[in-house]
């Protein structure tokens, strides 16, 4: 196996390796129990407004 068929074949697996970490991604992103967290985290900006501060 030489420099260029490593290459190709490192190519093709960094393609397969980031589409299964999208995927992987979405569906934590996506998931319905991780709704609840997502919506405290949204408003941790506005914490500090409504202790007046």
């Amino acid at each position: 196996m030489d420099w260029m068929e490593l290459s190709q074949a490192a190519r093709s697996w960094w393609v397969v390796w980031l589409m299964i970490l999208f995927v992987g991604v979405l569906f934590w992103a996506f998931r319905p129990k991780n709704r609840k967290r997502f919506e405290q985290d949204a408003m941790i900006p506005f914490k500090d407004e409504e202790n007046g501060g």
